[in-house]
């Protein structure tokens, strides 16, 4: 985070003080921005900081929400094993494999897609964390 905010804030700084921006800021602010929500999605999994709308669950009895909600960390670990760490371990292959790079900054684009698999990899532990301690 700190890192985009430096980016951004030179960003400013060239276009508007020196008249000149730099080329590379905004696609790089870009790529820190996906970083940033998808593994702030992976640590709010594992926090258990995700929005839940509880309405439902709340009219059932004690032993019910238990099993309502090992019911929801297994879909949430199915989604995460097959969006994030399948899908996105598939879209880095092929985008290495194709051997695309970001226009400006010359990095590969199979670096920037690893953040899919890492969250997916991450918010699968922390989910099996959470049903081996209940």
């Amino acid at each position: 985070m700190a890192v985009m905010v430096l980016n951004v804030l030179w960003q400013v700084f060239s276009r508007f003080l020196l008249g000149s921006p730099s080329s590379f800021t905004d696609e790089l602010a870009r790529y820190l921005m996906i970083w940033i929500g998808i593994l702030g999605a992976a640590y709010v999994a594992g926090q258990n900081l995700h929005v839940a709308i509880d309405v439902l669950p709340r009219k059932f009895s004690q032993e019910t929400q238990k099993k309502l909600h090992l019911l929801v960390k297994v879909l949430i670990i199915l989604f995460a094993l097959g969006g994030l760490v399948i899908g996105g371990s598939r879209l880095v292959y092929i985008v290495h494999v194709l051997d695309q790079n970001s226009p400006a900054l010359q990095v590969p684009l199979s670096v920037v897609y690893l953040v899919l698999p890492l969250s997916g990899i991450l918010i699968v532990y922390y989910k099996i964390s959470d049903i081996l301690k209940s």
